[in-house]
């Protein structure tokens, strides 16, 4: 379909189509949505269009071209400064008094007038002007087209150890009247809710900005909007680095406490933000918040991966660390694919894999099939088109991203360290390493096996708490426990070299199993931390369907299921 047919379809009207991106009017919103506001982010590339509103969130495309483009360096437009009277009107400042800013401080960051709008010039590093967003009286927004996105006052933050996030430029002036020049804040606003959607093209400006800074200070909004924000933040810098305010009750952002209370009321607020928990000892009080949130009903809420019979016992909550175990060619690879496709799918979710023991390209394979749920190799029933490889390439793009060291056995701190990486570049929400004994065994000192797994274990489950990921680690047995007929016995977490660690420092233990008398995939869930949010310890039983390339829900029916899957598909 072409770029012009697709607009039209959508009743997006557009200018030109030329590639750049515009702002224009939303189908979706727009009435009853102020019929003045352009919230449509339109983008053509290379024939592509892609749009967003920032209004109602509606966002669309379609694609002309192949999945794999060559990169295009982004052909940003260098705005040309504000035509400033030479004298600003009595109003302008006027205005900027009533918000508590002085001129002084409109000058120091170069706050103008322009006709009706108030300018916020954006400054890079270099102090070269990068971009200029307009406001109103009445809130009405518009940024220079085309311009490159970065973070307000960049210029003055770039090099500063500690930094204040706000959620507006307004928030920035009432910060450097009060003697704080380290607040910056996205020229985006904040979302509705927190995604952590790594194609966010709000938080573009992080990627474009290259921060130093070892401290953090979230100062959003006081409503469900700044509170989205802050999670977004968190996510992306991590809580060992954040911290965060506490303003007064009747306040909703910085600004308003500088009009309500003054300057030194917000250098206080600023100067009394506390760090996020880490590790180490509290005392109740640090946990005051946290404890209104679980008595109002405000929590993290864990996830449904959305497997039918699977979601009765097992579900995924963030900064949460598993171990999945079975005897080897039972499926855990596999079954563990499943999971992960199943919560891209459902809720977006991407992943960080660590899987040395698959070719890439093989694994790829896999999961292509497995979301096609139709065979990948010539001479197959239903094979899967090239068309649809390409879509199916295309989510996988999008959802899954590949560790790889080929020169020598990755360390746990190098696999962490790539992962921090794709958290901060891509926002992914979970880690997988696809077999524990591909990671160095290399010890320091005369550390035994047993203080080895220990502390790769430790060093897992703080980095997921840290960032707010899940963390999956496939562990194969080394003791294979047998019944008195010579059949294995679904082996558990204690069956793991390592002694008791697996079981006792995970929050989750999964064991999957085949059974070859009936054909079935057992997945038994050993330890739950926290039953009953989360899940609870119980079995599920699953028939791997070779026509779908999937796990299915097993029925005690007789039924035509090929049995040899394991020689048709490498399940490991």
């Amino acid at each position: 379909m072409t770029i012009d047919k697709t607009l039209i379809e959508n009743n997006i009207n557009l200018k030109h189509q030329q590639d750049g991106n515009q702002k224009t009017k939303c189908p979706q919103c727009q009435p009853p949505h102020n019929s003045r506001d352009n919230p449509l982010s339109v983008t053509i590339d290379n024939g592509t269009v892609l749009w967003k509103c920032h209004h109602c969130e509606w966002t669309g495309g379609s694609s002309t071209g192949s999945l794999y483009q060559p990169y295009k360096k982004p052909n940003y437009i260098q705005p040309k400064p504000p035509t400033v009277a030479k004298k600003p009107s009595d109003s302008f400042y006027d205005y900027m008094k009533e918000r508590g800013i002085s001129k002084s401080t409109c000058e120091r960051f170069n706050v103008v007038q322009e006709n009706e709008w108030c300018v916020f010039q954006y400054f890079d590093e270099n102090g070269q002007l990068t971009n200029l967003k307009y406001r109103t009286r009445d809130k009405q927004f518009r940024q220079s087209a085309n311009a490159k996105s970065i973070l307000y006052n960049y210029d003055k933050i770039c090099n500063e150890k500690t930094i204040i996030f706000t959620e507006g430029e307004f928030d920035v002036l009432a910060l450097g009247e009060c003697g704080f020049d380290n607040a910056t804040t996205l020229p985006n606003g904040a979302p509705k809710e927190a995604k952590f959607d790594k194609q966010d093209a709000r938080f573009k400006a992080l990627e474009n900005c290259n921060l130093i800074a070892t401290k953090i200070i979230l100062f959003t909004d006081n409503d469900s909007s700044g509170r989205a924000l802050h999670k977004e933040l968190l996510h992306r810098f991590g809580k060992d680095i954040c911290w965060f305010v506490t303003p007064p009750d009747n306040c909703k952002d910085a600004n308003d406490v500088l009009i309500k209370h003054g300057a030194m009321k917000l250098r206080e607020v600023i100067e009394s933000a506390t760090p996020y928990p880490i590790e180490g000892l509290y005392t109740a009080n640090d946990y005051t918040k946290q404890l209104n949130d679980l008595y109002e009903g405000n929590y993290e809420r864990p996830t449904e991966i959305g497997m039918d019979g699977l979601d009765d016992i097992y579900k995924v909550m963030t900064g949460t660390f598993h171990v999945i175990t079975g005897i080897p060619n039972h499926g855990k690879s596999v079954f563990t694919d499943q999971i992960l496709l199943k919560l891209a799918e459902t809720h977006g979710w991407s992943f960080a894999m660590f899987s040395p023991e698959h070719s890439t390209s093989m694994h790829i394979r896999r999961l292509v099939q497995m979301y096609l749920k139709k065979p990948f190799d010539e001479g197959l029933k239903n094979r899967m088109t090239k068309a649809e490889l390409n879509k199916a390439l295309d989510f996988i793009h999008k959802h899954f991203y590949f560790i790889e060291t080929k020169d020598a056995i990755p360390s746990i701190d190098l696999i962490l360290s790539i992962a921090k990486s794709a958290i901060y570049k891509h926002g992914i929400n979970g880690l997988v390493i696809d077999p524990f004994n591909e990671v160095s065994a290399v010890r320091q000192g005369n550390q035994r096996e047993d203080e080895h797994i220990r502390d790769f274990i430790s060093l897992c489950k703080r980095f997921t708490r840290i960032y707010e990921v899940v963390c999956w680690v496939i562990a194969h047995p080394t003791k294979l426990p047998k019944t008195n007929d010579g059949s294995y016995l679904p082996p558990t977490a204690y069956d793991i070299s390592g002694a008791a660690h697996w079981h006792n420092q995970a929050d989750a233990v999964l064991t999957v199993h085949r059974d070859f008398d009936d054909n079935s995939t057992n997945v038994i869930t050993r330890k739950i931390r926290e039953q009953d949010l989360y899940g609870k310890i119980g079995e599920a039983k699953f028939k791997y369907d070779t026509d779908q390339r999937c796990f299915v829900k097993y029925h005690n029916i007789d039924d035509d299921w090929e049995t040899a899957y394991i020689d048709n598909f490498n399940i490991s």
